[in-house]
């Protein structure tokens, strides 16, 4: 197969699922969005010249700015429509997507009949509903249903979805795409995020040697209370110990953290992404590392930093919803599960202090989080996956080719249902 994978944030595992295609045979453009900014994986070409990595939307995205934030990334639907007429793929996947950009490229698809693999990382529209008149004003209920409704549509014009999680299928039956839908649960790669000494480099480098190291790394949005942060290490520190916050993040959350922490006298080492190479280096120098999700982000936003703290092999606390998937992997690891509440707070400062002050239960803990990421994230599985669902998309458009369109409609009805059996 000729592929273009288009994961809008550019995570590690969307990038090793491009590797492994590759590995098969197939020839790969996987392209991200420059603009956007997290952590990325590893995006350098492959030695066989059947990977190859571009980015698109090179300008600086204002994410404060609603209109032209949806200009902007309407633009890059446009970026992403070129790459697809230059690459000439037999099928796109589509990851991360923000919703004006996926509803230019899917009218593209639809009018030159493309087969598209729409992999829902988030419902956007039930996200944005469940912020608006907290930490949105009330108008974006409007915003909310809009993007229900052409999620919805996009959904629909897709030849088929891959979820995440079991909870999206509810959404999935409401919009009649059922039939088409898949679960194939996250992972993180296991080759390139490995468990590594405590006094590693980058810790030695930071000055993270001798103090109890909370240690957040990922994106912070409205999905998260950053504050909570800085309040949890405050607490740690009351019950004795010399922690210290370090976050490994940017954007608007960063001086919140930085204003919170020097009201509450709390040492924090706030720095941006690192480069990829050294992010086994940055999770392993963390005593314990954290995961946060806000309460009404619920099911339908799966953290994959969690896999990643995983693979990493350290203690996580997860303050966030219990019925997230992630949290069932953490709770399945003997880790701390928590509401992100603030009187969540203490009982979290407990659990840390239990497990820095026991050095056989930091172990156990640590061993256990890298022995179930070993048992769940099989790339092999997670690719034959992806490879079975293309194959059935693009199966039906040859036999369309050849006058089989009775069997090709029945095809792209087909379901997959991929999860984790032991996740049950």
């Amino acid at each position: 197969m000729r592929l273009l994978v288009h994961d809008y944030s550019g995570h590690p595992f969307q990038a090793e699922l491009s590797r492994s295609l590759a590995g098969r045979g197939h020839t790969v453009r996987h392209s991200t969005c420059a603009s956007h900014v997290s952590g990325k994986g590893d995006l350098s070409n492959d030695s066989s010249g059947r990977l190859t990595y571009s980015e698109l939307g090179r300008s600086p995205l204002h994410k404060q700015a609603f209109i032209r934030r949806m200009r902007e990334e309407v633009g890059f639907g446009l970026e992403l429509i070129r790459e697809t007429r230059r690459f000439k793929p037999d099928a796109v996947v589509l990851s991360n997507v923000p919703i004006p950009m996926q509803v230019a490229v899917s009218i593209y698809f639809s009018l030159v009949r493309m087969p598209w693999l729409y992999w829902m990382q988030d419902v956007q529209g039930v996200a944005v509903r469940s912020f608006a008149g907290r930490k949105l004003g009330r108008a974006w209920l409007v915003v909310a249903f809009i993007m229900g409704v052409l999620e919805r549509m996009c959904a629909r014009s897709s030849a088929h979805i891959v979820v995440i999680a079991d909870a999206f299928l509810d959404v999935h039956r409401k919009w009649g795409t059922i039939g088409k839908t898949s679960v194939v649960p996250n992972w993180a790669p296991l080759e390139e995020i490995k468990p590594v000494k405590r006094d590693n480099d980058w810790a030695l480098e930071h000055g993270l040697r001798d103090v109890v190291t909370i240690l957040y790394s990922g994106t912070l949005g409205l999905k998260h209370n950053p504050e909570l942060l800085v309040e949890l290490t405050a607490r740690v520190r009351d019950l004795g110990h010399d922690a210290r916050l370090v976050v490994v993040s940017e954007g608007a959350a960063v001086p919140v953290i930085r204003d919170a922490a020097a009201k509450r006298d709390v040492p924090a080492q706030l720095m941006p992404f690192q480069p990829y190479e050294r992010l086994s280096e940055v999770l392993g120098s963390g005593d314990v590392l954290v995961v946060l999700l806000d309460e009404s982000a619920g099911a339908f936003s799966v953290p994959s930093k969690t896999m990643s703290y995983m693979c990493a092999g350290r203690p996580i606390l997860g303050l966030m919803p219990k019925e997230n998937s992630a949290a069932a992997l953490l709770i399945r690891s003997d880790c701390a599960v928590l509401p992100p509440r603030a009187t969540s707070l203490d009982a979290a400062a407990n659990w840390i202090d239990s497990v820095v002050a026991n050095r056989e239960k930091w172990n156990m803990l640590a061993d256990n989080t890298r022995a179930l990421a070993e048992t769940e994230f099989s790339l092999k599985r997670s690719t034959d996956s992806f490879e079975t669902i293309l194959r059935s998309i693009l199966e039906p458009e040859a036999e369309l080719n050849s006058g089989g369109a009775g069997s090709a409609r029945n095809a792209t009805r087909s379901s997959l249902h991929v999860s984790r059996p032991s996740f049950r």
